[in-house]
């Protein structure tokens, strides 16, 4: 990112609009908001076609203009728009803004024209926005560079950044605007030639106007970038928040393992956006009212709530949806207790609970209420619910209440007024319920307060992640190197069990031992040696799936046994595939029972290689609980994810069953991890089941396939 260039495309003091004409509804709407919303800088106008509009001198080329201008808008037919572009850059205009469409999002013609402007604003630094783009607004600087915008956009500290123009405006806007709520920027990023989404939240990670950055994803070319200056923005106390829709962008994952069935698109981008401390959210609706929260507070220190509410109903509500987000409610006790139960007006009896039920009456003592739940340390984040008319006489009072609650906050505060909104006869504007929106983050839906007060608290709960973990990969050594051109046989495609398992040994993990036998005579041998009883399964590349070949057995227990299970095994998997090329049967000592789990790796094209930790085994299917890693992957990413399947419980033993090594497991997908970044040709790995008992982990069946080798 080029901060000065991205300074003059927000900020510019001249402006030239190349293609202005009043009879055009995009550039004529377009200048008309810029010169009414407050721009104060130079405006020029280019078109060839015209002598004057809006009262200016209309030039026929950027040449043309007397000055070179920070800003290019170009609003011209597509076939004008490389050149358009090539004469400011020339001149030295540092940025333009493309709103013609008909690009890479159009035909053949279109992906033509867009490679050759990208081509243009790579060869001369120019920061390009768009094409395809509705526009930006940049409120503190008054800069308002659309045709969208119906009214003027209020001074706020949220940033936006939507891969869809109409949704930024006429969606995100409007109706952020209808609650009062500010933008500090409002960007439409278009087909992303020149500046992509990541660059523009790293342009408004870095200003200290913005408090809170909201992003509307549709797919992202460099999803690793994106990571990397969201992290950046988290970790610098700017929470990130993602509305990320549509189909798949990366390849079909490979459905001969489990792992390839557990990982897709969503699991992939919800391991990249924790990777980054990036909040996941619904839904526009859902997008703002998160993101007013955090326009007004830092994120909260810890889960621990206070719930006051005038409704019981309502605080009971509540408490089970406070639960549903892991939040905390420590109990009201000793003098805040006994300072609540002392208020007359409360109407309490014996003790209170948190939720506190303060009733109808508690609503005209708000302030006495908060002064005594505020001095209360286990508290860190409140919601005090009003369930009462929002619009009548005593809602004037409450109102006023509300704000000088607010105005003493100093942890974050939420207020959720549920009743009538619709104003009473006869009675002017701005509503009481109006006016305390005007100043603070007001909700009228319990699950939307809620998940504000959630996202909150996730907030700090992410940024103190990222912090524990830049600490402890501090530790760790330095990142596994681009990934390597070693490998195994370079035609590519599935390895036997003496290539896998050398594979893994070179990042030190070892399968438990395991030899290949070729005949019932040296299986017989092998077994005694490897020690009695022992499993045996064929060693094909062409049988990923043993069992269902009936090339598996366990527990054979005598080199009799072994022999006759040898030509069973070779028999079985001759007749299920009669092509198949066989490189013997595999002796492999029995593991001790324990917790089985999947740990594998899948490789995508957006992501590249992503990590899968799972329930294993036949619980595979029942669980189906893959958590999803974008490696390398640190020693607490890896228990985190493991407690977030069913495995967490298991390892921790459940009544007459043994646990597991848990440190064990982690480890293991840590050095998955490290192998999935440093070999260039894997394309699956799958580890099912691995056995987790008290001592370690045992791997006992290896799938491992790679891409052929490119030339050169």
């Amino acid at each position: 990112m080029q901060r000065g260039r991205m300074d003059a495309l927000f900020a510019p003091e001249s402006i030239a609009v190349v293609g202005a004409s009043p009879d055009s509804w995009y550039s004529s709407q377009l200048i008309d908001n810029l010169l009414e919303y407050g721009f104060d800088g130079d405006v020029h106008f280019v078109n060839p076609s015209r002598e004057t509009v809006w009262g200016e001198t209309c030039h026929d080329s950027i040449d043309a203009v007397p000055e070179v201008v920070d800003l290019v808008v170009v609003s011209v037919p597509r076939q004008s728009v490389v050149e358009t572009v090539r004469d400011a850059a020339e001149r030295g205009t540092p940025a333009a803004v493309v709103i013609t469409a008909g690009f890479g999002e159009a035909d053949e013609e279109g992906r033509n024209l867009e490679g050759e402007l990208a081509a243009v604003a790579e060869e001369h630094g120019i920061a390009v926005c768009g094409p395809n783009t509705i526009g930006f607004a940049n409120t503190h600087d008054e800069t308002v560079v659309t045709s969208t915008c119906s009214r003027k956009p209020e001074k706020g500290s949220i940033g936006l950044v939507s891969q869809s123009g109409a949704l930024a405006f006429t969606t995100f806007f409007e109706r952020a605007a209808d609650e009062d709520v500010g933008f500090a920027y409002v960007v439409a990023t278009g087909n992303e030639v020149g500046l992509s989404a990541s660059d523009y939240v790293e342009f408004m990670a870095a200003d200290p106007r913005v408090d809170v950055i909201c992003t509307y994803l549709e797919g992202v070319e460099d999803p690793r970038r994106f990571m990397e200056v969201s992290r950046a923005a988290v970790e610098g106390g700017t929470p990130v928040l993602t509305v990320k829709i549509g189909r798949s962008d990366v390849a079909e994952q490979a459905t001969m393992s489990h792992t390839g069935s557990l990982t897709g698109n969503t699991a992939a981008w919800d391991a990249a956006f924790r990777r980054a401390g990036v909040e996941r959210v619904p839904d526009v609706p859902d997008l703002l009212g998160r993101a007013a929260a955090h326009a007004a507070y830092e994120p909260a220190a810890s889960p621990n709530v206070c719930i006051a509410s005038t409704s019981g109903g309502l605080a009971s509500l509540l408490a089970d949806m406070a639960d549903e987000r892991d939040l905390e409610l420590p109990d009201i006790a000793g003098e805040t207790q006994e300072t609540l139960l002392g208020m007359e007006d409360l109407l309490t009896f014996g003790e209170l609970h948190n939720p506190a039920d303060v009733r109808g009456y508690g609503a005209d003592v708000l302030p006495e209420i908060a002064e005594a739940l505020f001095a209360d340390e286990r508290f860190d984040a409140y919601l005090f619910a009003i369930g009462l008319p929002a619009v009548d006489e005593r809602a004037e009072s409450i109102a006023d209440d509300v704000l000088r609650v607010a105005e003493v906050a100093d942890a974050p505060t939420l207020f959720l007024w549920t009743g009538r909104k619709e104003a009473m006869e006869g009675q002017e504007r701005p509503l009481p319920y109006e006016r305390v929106r005007e100043e603070v983050p007001l909700y009228y839906d319990p699950s939307r307060a809620m998940d504000a007060l959630s996202s909150l608290v996730g907030a700090g709960r992410r940024r103190r992640a990222l912090e524990r973990r830049s600490g402890s990969e501090a530790g760790d050594g330095p990142e596994p190197a681009a990934r390597t051109s070693s490998g195994p046989d370079p035609s590519g495609g599935t390895l036997t069990w003496t290539e896998a398992a050398s594979l893994l040994e070179s990042h030190g993990i070892e399968p438990v031992e395991t030899r290949l036998a070729t005949s019932a005579e040296e299986a017989a041998t092998l077994a005694e040696a490897v020690g009695l009883p022992v499993a045996m399964k064929v060693d094909s590349a062409d049988l990923p799936h043993r069992t269902d070949a009936g090339a598996v057995e366990v527990d054979v227990d005598s080199t009799e046994a072994a022999r006759e299970a040898y030509d069973r095994i070779v028999r079985n998997a001759a007749e299920y595939d009669p092509a198949a090329e066989i490189e013997g049967v595999l002796i492999q000592s029995m593991a001790a029972d324990g917790v089985e789990a999947l740990v594998g790796v899948t490789t995508d094209e957006t992501f590249g290689p992503l990590v899968t930790v799972a329930s294993g085994g036949e619980f595979v299917e029942l669980f189906d609980d893959g958590e999803v890693l974008v490696p390398p992957v640190s020693k607490e990413e890896a228990r985190a994810a493991i407690e977030r399947t069913h495995l967490g419980p298991l390892l921790e033993g459940h009544r007459d069953r043994h646990g597991g090594d848990a440190d064990a497991l982690a480890e293991l997908v840590v050095r998955i991890g490290d192998l999935a970044v440093s070999h260039p040709r894997l394309e699956e790995l799958d580890l099912n089941p691995v056995l987790v008992d008290g001592t370690g982990v045992s791997i006992v069946d290896v799938l491992v396939r790679i891409g052929a080798k490119e030339d050169g």
